[in-house]
């Protein structure tokens, strides 16, 4: 067989990396080129070069002969090096990481492989890397070596088999380098190689490979492109944009922090206990279905009987009976007999009509009722009605939905640009030029609108008088107070509703007297606004006007009504201020009836004209921080009298006089009563029963409970809000919803964030029920106004929940999906016994009206006497728990206490007695000591005690 050609290294092999290798000699046992076989790793010995041995001439054969030669890669010559010990301390195990291994270009399996395992690092690359990387570098355990090592070059071995421990192998020594880089081979007496047992072996010449770049070839498209293309991950959702914004001054101050334990501070940390999502859902992102139309045969027959139509008319007179027939039939005795018999019968058919409706249908009077626990019959909200303004309100967020409150089917919303407040200066010049509107709605036309009431800003909040419902307020987001007078326009409203046509107008439809602005909507311009000076300095949050038995005069004080007419305004921002406003005119204004005759081109409302641009608020209470300084920012306030409930005065008239306070209805020449002037405060007395605290939600999820009695401040003299009773934190983003129950006075339903909590007013500590965190977030709330034990829920995902505090409290009772947009509002509204709607608003334009079912709508057997008992049940557990906390503090106090006292009382001397028994035990100590010592020195040998005698 011909010698075959070794191919020592590829041509794939990295120039760099090349390596001749050759069989060792004798003279590698040397203690400068000694190594064991250790320090090579099987990927080396396998690219050793194979030879061919040939036996020596003394037995009388050639070199080359056929079966005589064998490969010996010169293992057993390594086996005796490692024996020895050759170069074990130069080979350093080293565990590269692969970062590493990307910056020195040394990758597994890419750079470095088991056939070429050596790479060749310049020195200078790893200092500069420790330099960078200090303890972080892979090379920092080896850092001195690395320094100390001559050559400008530093060989690393993959190991691949983990041979020494690590994934490489770094060889400290230059000569060990130069010996595996460039191996000996043994020579035998005549110069020739030798084999294993000192036979000639024949060398053979290296194999040259040339490299020959490949040619790529022109690429023919298979569609494979496609499917990587629809494989390929690609960004199809809008990022989100955060701003946040720091004030300047806060920039470079000095920082002074510390360490504290997170169990010291309240709410210092939040525990995240693992619970199973009951949300969680597998979804099938990919299905394979085959649909395959087939047709149906169906037979049928039909026949038409063709009856031809032709115009034909009839003419007929009544018979009648003659005078002498009529005379002979009423005077017979057959008739007599016939009535005699057929009346007792008549009669009998008439009183069971009367005492039973026979045509009453009584299967649909079947099931009216569903008494069954937990039925779920009949349970989900359908929709009624659905409003949106492909103009005014389409793309905008409704801020705010308020209800007529006597003329039914009608409706208010009031829109907003969905912008924040960076975006709304960037597009000031486009939002000047758009209107701001109030739209209110008739069920009759759900495409356009009844009446457009127009604003200098966008409306956050507004609000209907409850005695005089054409008074619409609203507040605005550049925080003034606007006020609408719809006065002219309460005939266009009823007119509206369903089943009622116009009377006055009915003129119009007569050919030459039409009027084409009757179609129109009309937009009625606000009538007064408060001074942009005296409002507030940031957007109005809440607006609400005070029930019309009672008022708030400038000292805080709730005083009688005796006009019956709501006239005051609150109102809460975000500036940190509540504002009380009233809209009569003080003493100094004149107001006659001659003001409506002036100049108004425009057709304002001159109800409100001594207001305008003067209106002022007669109290502005400034929601101070208890801790540091700064104010609050309400959102929400809450007070605990309502419209409607005027049992206080009432009760006042029947104690006092009738003169003084008897209730006096009046009706100025403006309407409403809104021109009677406010008249002296002595006049007035204070209504005895009434609380001035209230309870205020704000931006930042606080509740807080305040006064509104103004408290004379000891230092100025002045007259200043009184601070917050208590701050307490449940909520994690702003309250939107702080709301009375109808039945409980002191029951307050809070919203904000992601969960809600149900208060009671007096107990300061905890509320009654608090929600866990829920996966989506809670923008809106509202008590049902027929049941006590039900609130509705709006959600951020677009959906409305139902909440029963009988049927569970965990947990919603009904969540049913209204919108695929955010849900901003809902508001219920009780028509008759028969019907409830629901009015819920989203933030894209659109009103939806939702029929509420007879379930949640219907007041169930003993429901208020078991949600009082509940309520009960729960102030009985907080009172329980406020008790033994104030236990256990007064313990903790005590036991401080004694410890303190403890640590400064000195400890008494002891007796005589007590000192020598110390010393004698420190004596004795001390001689255990010293003999363990001389035992220990061998100065001194333990005796053995004697065995005892047998």
């Amino acid at each position: 067989m011909a010698d075959e050609p070794v191919d020592a290294k590829g041509p794939e092999k990295d120039s760099d990396n090349k390596e001749d290798i050759k069989p060792k000699s004798k003279e590698s046992t040397r203690p400068e080129s000694k190594a064991s076989s250790s320090s090579k790793t099987d990927e080396e010995k396998k690219t050793a070069p194979r030879v061919k041995s040939a036996k020596s001439k003394k037995d009388g054969k050639k070199t080359g002969g056929k079966g005589n030669t064998k490969s010996k890669p010169a293992e057993p010559k390594e086996e005796s090096t490692e024996k020895d010990g050759g170069g074990q301390d130069s080979m350093i195990p080293l565990f590269i990481s692969s970062k590493s291994q990307e910056i020195f270009q040394c990758v597994a399996d890419e750079h470095v492989t088991e056939d070429n395992p050596h790479k060749l690092i310049p020195k200078d690359a790893i200092i500069q890397d420790m330099r960078e990387r200090a303890a972080v570098s892979d090379f920092h355990p080896v850092k001195q070596l690395i320094l100390d090592y001559p050559g400008d070059e530093i060989l690393l071995i993959y190991d691949a088999d983990f041979k020494y421990g690590q994934n490489f192998v770094l060889v400290s020594s230059d000569e060990e380098k130069q010996r595996i880089l460039n191996p000996v081979v043994e020579q035998a007496e005549d110069g020739s190689p030798t084999g294993e047992e000192g036979e000639a072996v024949e060398e053979i010449d290296p194999v040259v490979y040339q490299y020959v770049p490949p040619e790529p070839k022109e690429w023919v498209s298979l569609g494979s492109e496609k499917e990587i293309e629809e494989a390929s991950w690609k960004e199809t959702e809008q990022k989100i944009r955060i701003t946040i914004r720091r004030a300047r001054r806060e920039f470079g101050g000095a920082l002074s922090f510390s360490d504290r334990n997170a169990d010291d501070a309240k709410d210092g940390y939040i525990e995240c206990v693992p619970f199973e999502d009951k949300s969680f859902s597998l979804k099938i992102m990919e299905l394979d279905k085959d649909v395959q139309a087939v047709s149906t045969y169906t037979d049928q027959g039909s026949q038409t009987v063709w009856k031809h139509p032709c115009n034909k008319y009839t003419q007929y007179a009544p018979r009648e009976l003659t005078e002498a027939e009529q005379k002979n039939l009423l005077s017979s005795e057959t008739l007599y007999n016939f009535l005699d018999r057929v009346t007792p019968r008549f009669e009998l058919a008439l009183q069971q009509n009367d005492i039973m409706d026979v045509f009453r249908d009584d299967w649909k009077e079947l099931g009216n009722e569903d008494d069954t626990f937990g039925s779920k019959s009949d349970n989900h909200l359908k929709e009624y009605q659905s409003f949106t303004d492909l103009q005014f309100s389409r793309d905008k967020v409704l801020t705010c939905i308020a209800w007529h409150p006597s003329i039914k089917g009608i409706i208010a919303v009031s829109c907003a640009e969905k912008m924040t407040y960076d975006e709304r200066v960037d597009n000031s010049s486009r939002i000047i030029m758009t209107q701001s509107l109030i739209l209110i709605w008739s069920f009759s036309d759900p495409i356009h609108p009844q009446i457009l009431l127009e604003a200098p800003e966008d409306i956050v909040c507004f609000k209907f008088n409850p005695t005089d419902p054409n008074i619409i307020a609203g507040g605005c987001i550049n925080g003034q107070i606007v006020l609408w007078d719809i006065s002219k326009y309460v005939d266009r409203l009823k007119n509206t509703q369903r089943g009622k046509q116009s009377k006055k107008n009915a003129m119009l439809n007569v050919p030459g007297f039409e009027d084409d602005s009757s179609d129109k909507t009309p937009v009625v311009r606000y009538c007064a606004s408060a001074a942009i000076e005296s409002g507030h300095r940031n957007a109005v949050a809440d607006i609400q006007w005070l029930p019309d038995h009672m008022e708030v005069n400038r000292f805080g004080l709730m005083v009688e009504n005796r006009n019956l007419q709501s006239c005051q305004l609150l109102t809460a921002s975000v500036d940190g201020t509540i504002g009380i406003w009233d809209t009569r005119p003080s003493k100094s204004q004149s107001q006659t009836a001659d003001d409506g005759k002036e100049d108004n081109p425009l057709g304002v409302a001159t109800t409100f004209k001594h207001l305008d641009l003067t209106w002022k608020p007669i109290i502005k209470i400034h929601m101070s921080r208890l801790e540091g300084s700064g104010d609050y920012g309400p959102v929400r306030v809450s007070f605990q009298e309502r419209q409607g409930d005027r049992h206080l005065l009432e009760k006042m008239q029947k104690e006092g006089s009738a003169g003084k306070s008897s209730i006096d209805r009046k009706d100025s020449n403006m309407g409403g009563g809104f021109g009677i002037r406010s008249g002296s405060a002595k006049e007035k007395r204070q209504l005895e029963g009434a609380t001035t605290k209230f309870f205020v939600g704000t931006e930042d999820g606080e509740l807080i409970y305040a006064d509104l009695k103004l408290e004379k401040d000891p230092d100025s003299g002045k007259l200043v809000p009184p601070r917050a009773d208590f701050v307490k934190s449940f909520h994690d983003r702003a309250i939107n919803t702080l709301q009375r129950s109808p039945f409980f006075k002191d029951i307050v339903l809070v919203v904000g964030g992601w969960n809600f909590s149900i208060w009671k007013e007096g107990r300061e500590s905890n509320p009654l029920l608090i929600s866990a965190a829920a996966s989506k977030q809670f923008t809106c709330g509202f008590w049902s106004p027929t049941r006590p034990a039900v609130f509705y829920l709006g959600t951020a995902e677009g959906n409305i929940e139902v909440w029963d505090l009988l049927d569970r409290t965990h947990e919603a009772s009904l969540s049913q999906n209204i919108s695929a947009s955010e849900i901003t509002n809902v508001y219920p509204w009780h028509l008759s016994h028969k019907q409830q709607l629901l009015a819920v608003s989203d933030n894209v334009g659109t009103l939806h009206i939702l029929e509420v079912p007879w379930t949640l709508r219907n007041l169930t057997h003993g429901e208020l006497t078991s949600v009082t008992s509940y309520f009960d049940r729960e102030d009985k557990r907080l009172e329980y728990q406020e008790q033994r906390e104030s236990v256990h503090q007064e313990n903790k106090r005590r036991l401080d206490a004694e410890e303190a006292a403890k640590k400064i009382a000195q400890p008494p001397e002891p007796s005589t007695e007590e000192v020598d028994n110390k010393m004698r035990t420190l004596w004795l100590e001390y001689l255990e000591d010293e003999k363990k010592f001389l035992l220990d020195l061998g100065l001194v040998e333990e005796k053995e005690e004697p065995l005892p005698d047998v």
